[in-house]
């Protein structure tokens, strides 16, 4: 027997393949819906994979007399879903069933039950088809202008294909559901809604009140040094409470004085560690503080060996909590490698700078969603304490949706 696999966009092409290269006497033995390509498990596209067969004895062998199945149960059957596939989509009909169906003749004589059982799971088979393919054209029919508009510029915000395509779906549901069409300020309004749904449990993080010790990890460039300053501030100007600092970041040239001259500003003690071996002694230096902020050098972190590395000086036998700082001006796949290799280690918490330097915020979503980060703060420009705040749904939400023109 001869079997050849079709990877193809619908069932209709695939027939029209099959009796070009096996012929009229092949037969479909299973059909199931793929998603082949994309990029990191992202951008795939759906399609058909089609196994067909043909006895090896009838590849290119004279047309045999074929016998139609008589049998009034199957003939029914046969007729009630053409009947159905004409009426929902005509021409996908025609075109899959443009020969009657029958019993192709196979070795071993089967019995006319085994006939009729084939039958039977071939138009089970072609059902499913339509039945899916009625839904897609129902989809499709349902994306009206105003859900375009949304679909693109929430791709222009690099939101992921695969939460654009549950949030349009949803906003369908809504609509099939209601049995009426949303107008624009319906489907942003939708839109909010469930976007506010699924961000919401992830709202209110902020750095937890029980660490003494909160270490700030991320790339270089990305702004720990300042947003750890902001956070200082806020902490001993509004608060009242006694910080002190630590660094690690000795790579980059004046690191440690950047740090310094706030700490100098700010009143705040600090301390420089060059290995993990130095911890303990600057941890007895700032004995007496309430809270403790360790800044730690930039590196390239889709590098296991450097996340390892700067994981090595985390340790400590204090309440302690790590938070990933990412700057919204890097490239989504690039906060995506960066975010993946820190969560390995653990790490649950994360905070977006430099929101000042951009228009496009769907990386936030993103890295929320697909790895499950909390999101603490949102920072802003240079300004000591003041551009920096809590990560407040409903603020992102109007920062993801702007522009919408309603």
């Amino acid at each position: 027997m001869r079997v050849k696999r079709y990877i193809v966009n619908a069932l209709p092409e695939a027939v029209s393949m099959i009796r070009s290269e096996l012929g009229k006497d092949a037969v479909i033995l299973n059909t199931k819906e793929i998603k082949v390509g994309g990029f990191m498990g992202m951008f795939r596209k759906k399609k058909v994979e089609v196994i067909a067969a043909i006895e090896s004895n009838q590849v290119n062998a004279p047309p045999v007399q074929q016998q139609r199945v008589q049998s009034p149960e199957v003939d029914a059957v046969v007729e009630q879903i053409l009947q159905t596939a004409q009426r929902k989509t005509p021409s996908a009909a025609a075109t899959a069933v443009m020969e009657p169906i029958i019993a192709q003749p196979v070795s071993g004589s089967p019995t006319k039950m085994e006939r009729e059982q084939f039958i039977i799971d071939e138009i089970r088979d072609l059902r499913e088809y339509m039945i899916k393919l009625s839904k897609q054209q129902s989809s499709n029919s349902a994306m009206s202008v105003h859900l375009i508009q949304l679909q693109e510029h929430l791709s222009e915000q690099e939101m992921d294909v695969l939460w654009i395509e549950r949030l349009l779906q949803a906003i369908i549901d809504k609509q099939v559901e209601e049995r009426s069409e949303y107008n624009k300020e319906q489907v942003w309004e939708h839109a909010g809604e469930q976007l506010e749904a699924w961000l919401r449990p992830y709202e209110g993080s902020g750095i937890s009140s029980s660490a003494r010790v909160v270490h700030f990890v991320g790339p270089t460039g990305v702004g720990k040094t300042t947003t750890i300053a902001k956070l200082a501030a806020e902490q001993t100007i509004k608060k009242g409470r006694k910080v002190g600092f630590i660094t690690s970041d000795t790579y980059r040239i004046a690191a440690v004085d950047q740090l310094r001259t706030y700490a100098n500003i700010l009143n705040v003690p600090i301390e420089v560690v060059f290995s993990q071996m130095d911890l303990p002694r600057a941890m007895k230096q700032l004995a007496e503080r309430d809270l403790i902020y360790m800044d730690t050098a930039g590196r390239n972190f889709r590098s296991e060996l450097h996340v390892s590395e700067v994981n090595s000086l985390l340790q400590s036998s204090e309440p302690s909590e790590t938070i990933l700082v990412l700057s919204m001006t890097g490239k989504t796949r690039d906060m995506a490698a960066v975010a993946e290799q820190f969560c390995k280690y653990g790490v649950q918490k994360v905070l977006f700078t430099k929101l000042d330097e951009t228009s496009v915020y769907g990386a936030i979503f993103n890295l929320i969603m697909n790895f499950e980060l909390l999101p603490t703060y949102l920072a802003s420009g240079q300004t000591v304490p003041d551009d920096i705040e809590k990560f407040q749904v409903d603020t992102y939400i109007q920062k993801l949706l702007r522009g919408n023109g309603s």
